[in-house]
């Protein structure tokens, strides 16, 4: 498969690169720049990410970065089954444990709700890290909402991290998360408030909290550009006043 021409492989981790030592130079630098492309493309394009994946797991599947990475890239498509598989094997190659929440997640995409539930309650989610630990909660909670026991998610959220007024790289989803079981129960303005909260600490735009937010506020976007628009709710969009940009909300 074509490799961007910007791509040397230099990219990695260092740990990577380290990995990576262990192959011959040309098979290494050829790991290492399909596993970069495997990266690149994993969020804008999963399906072409696990493509290259599958190139680097045919050339140097007895590295786990590799193994890991294949199975991000299986995850990414929705082969939970697959990435499972290539989750336990690198976690057998290294012994670390990193790798728990998102193996119980796949057990989740896999119709398996209470084995992920099972796993949250395990001794390996003691050696996660913080940020660890808060995604085998967030997986725990979706495996209750899984279960039909939305109240039992909610509970499972409240947390010191939930808590803490300190803006974490977990701190936007783990609040998103919140409101959305809060929502599912009925608890609409305590959901309307921490989705308020959620889209606070989100700088990266990583949750669409401002749209749920609209959307309890009954707000609704117009686009003038939309050909399926009907004409008089662009008139009216043209015509209020305070309003000329295109796309701006109004009350709904």
């Amino acid at each position: 498969m074509p490799i961007d021409e910007d791509v040397t492989g230099d990219e990695l981790d260092k740990d990577v690169k380290q990995e990576l030592m262990s192959l011959p130079k040309t098979l290494a630098e050829d790991v290492a720049r399909n596993l970069v492309m495997v990266a690149r493309l994993l969020d804008e394009d999963p399906e072409q990410a696990y493509a290259y994946a599958k190139v680097a797991l045919r050339l140097a599947s007895r590295v786990p970065s590799v193994r890991e990475a294949a199975g991000f890239a299986a995850y990414g498509v929705q082969k939970y089954a697959e990435a499972l598989a290539e989750f336990r094997a690198a976690r057998r190659m290294t012994g670390l444990q990193h790798l728990w929440p998102v193996m119980a997640d796949c057990e989740r995409g896999l119709g398996r709700p209470e084995k992920a539930l099972a796993m949250a309650g395990e001794p390996e989610v003691q050696k996660l890290d913080k940020a660890g630990q808060v995604e085998m909660r967030l997986v725990a909670a979706g495996a209750r909402r899984d279960m039909g026991q939305p109240d039992a998610a909610v509970v499972t959220l409240q947390s010191p991290e939930l808590a803490s007024n300190s803006v974490q790289p977990w701190t936007a989803r783990l609040r998103y998360a919140y409101a959305d079981a809060l929502l599912e129960v009925g608890r609409e303005e305590e959901a309307r408030e921490w989705f308020a909260k959620a889209l606070e600490a989100d700088q990266g735009g990583v949750t669409d909290a401002s749209d749920r937010l609209a959307e309890l506020d009954g707000v609704e976007f117009i686009d003038a550009l939309d050909e399926e628009a009907p004409d008089d709710a662009i008139e009216e969009e043209g015509e209020s006043e305070g309003e000329t940009d295109e796309g701006e909300p109004r009350q709904g």
